[in-house]
Formats: structure tokens, sequence, C-alpha cells
């Protein structure tokens, strides 16, 4: 099928869908205007401060940051922070969220992204898996009891030249020791799950009521570097017999019988829309 083709069969399995899933990774945000940190030349033109000092994604999503040097650790997620603070979740989002109110058994997001975009722009906090934490959650470096803690009352100041967060960073209100987002970084034994695996029950629990329904799954953004969403998302479409509609501006490959769109998800969401109506 060519391009047109696909777009009209994703609004007729949309249009006629029982529930959907819609599986979130990176490229999500894109079209919000967030950065793109697809490969080390993608993100150090977002962070040139970084490439200066030959530091990578990976490198700088790691916790030990947060022991050997707070300032640069709170510089990378305090920066991400204020970002996704100031930035508007697209019009994708209101797209996808009347998708799921007029299915007859609702829908559910599962997403690697840490923005707290889903809530923001009105979906059901109960039906959103952020597999990876979120940004808008904290939890204590010493581990001292309190559990998660909200990320709002807190604002990290960073020198845009270095990157380096200005003191006085995050603290824990019950202890006082450094605070640290409740993010999933790479290697990380200390990432408290607590808030998340509910959300995994929930999730759960909601696939195992619905039997046999025409569930449909679209994905949006979500990449091979980190195939977390990609994994779930195709497992899904063959545990529930659901139909898997991949939106990936480079990466759209699918399983065999499954609808590929190498589109960006604003362009996607918008095309598929026009053909709901």
């Amino acid at each position: 099928m060519n391009t047109e083709q696909v777009l009209d069969r994703a609004a007729e399995l949309i249009a006629t869908a029982d529930a959907l899933v819609i599986g979130a990774g990176a490229g999500m945000g894109v079209d919000s205007g967030l950065p793109d940190f697809r490969g080390p030349q993608g993100f150090w033109r977002a962070y040139p401060p970084y490439e200066r000092l030959g530091l990578n994604f990976v490198d700088l999503a790691n916790p030990q940051w947060f022991v050997d040097d707070p300032e640069l650790a709170w510089g990378f997620y305090g920066h991400r922070m204020g970002l996704y603070r100031r930035t508007e979740p697209h019009e994708g989002f209101g797209i996808l969220r009347r998708w799921v109110e007029r299915m007859p058994r609702g829908g559910f997001v599962f997403t690697s992204n840490v923005d707290g975009h889903f809530q923001r722009a009105g979906f059901d906090p109960d039906r959103i898996v952020e597999v990876h934490g979120t940004l808008v959650a904290m939890q204590c470096l010493n581990d001292c009891g309190i559990g998660i803690f909200p990320s709002e009352p807190f604002a990290v100041a960073i020198d845009e030249q270095t990157m380096r967060a200005i003191p006085p960073l995050p603290a824990c209100p019950r202890c006082g020791a450094l605070a640290r987002p409740n993010v999933l970084m790479f290697g990380d034994f200390g990432w408290d799950s607590s808030r998340t695996d509910p959300q995994h029950r929930r999730m759960d629990s909601w696939l195992r009521a619905l039997g046999g329904p025409r569930l449909v799954i679209v994905e949006l953004g979500a990449g091979k570097a980190v195939p977390t969403v990609r994994i779930t998302c195709e497992e899904l479409a063959r545990r529930c017999r659901g139909t898997l509609i991949r939106i990936n501006l480079r990466e759209p490959d699918v399983p065999a019988g499954h609808l590929a769109l190498p589109m960006g998800a604003l362009a996607a969401l918008r095309a598929i829309s026009s053909r709901c109506q």
C-alpha cells in the first residue's frame, strides 16, 4: 500500500476499534518543539556545551553523576525539567485523547517519555504507563524513606554556557540530602519504581478485562536505540490480536500485517484524523 492507502486503512481501523493503546517515544515530543536527541550529533546540536566536554546523552543519563558531580547532573536534568514545563503539548495529543474518549473500552498510554505531557494534555493519569519514570517527580538520593515526591516546588537555575546547575540544588524535604529525578537512567539500580509499578499493574488489569475487542495500537516516534516502546507495542499486537500502526519518520518498518507510516507524529495524526470525520 502507498501512504495514502495506509492512512485510509489506519482511519478505518481507528473508527471501528473498541480500544486503543498509544505507544509514544521521543519522536512524539519533537512537534511540540522539544529537541531530537537522535545520535550524538542531534544531542550536541541541542546542547553544544556537552560536545566540548565529549559527553553524549548516554554518558549524561547516568545516576553516578549525582554522586560525583551533582552540578553537572542537575544541569542536564534541570534544564530538561524547565524545558518540559515551558513547552505546550502539540495538537496531536488532543487528537489522540479524542480518539480514546470515543472508544467503547477506552484506551491506555504506554510511553518512554519523562515529560509528563500526556497528563498535561488531559489524559487520565490512571491510564498512563511512564515506563522510564518522570521528571514530574523526584526521589531522595539517600533513600531516607520519603518515597517519591513532586518536583513542582523545585526550580533549577542553569549556567547556559557550561550547562551546570547553580546551587542550591533540589533537596529531599525530609532529610535534606540531594534529590534526583524519578527517572530510570542507564545502569540505574537506585531508581524507585514505586510510582511506575502500579501503572503497569493498572494497564495489565485493563488488558485482561478487555477480552477480545478490536484493539488498535498507535505507536508514535519510538525508535530502535532504546526499543522499549516498540517491543511492547509489537508484543501487544501479537498477544491481543490487535493491529499496530507505527508512525515513525526514520524507522517505520513493522511486522507483516501491520501498518507503517514514515511520517512525523503530528502530520500523521492530522492526516488520519481528517479521514475519521
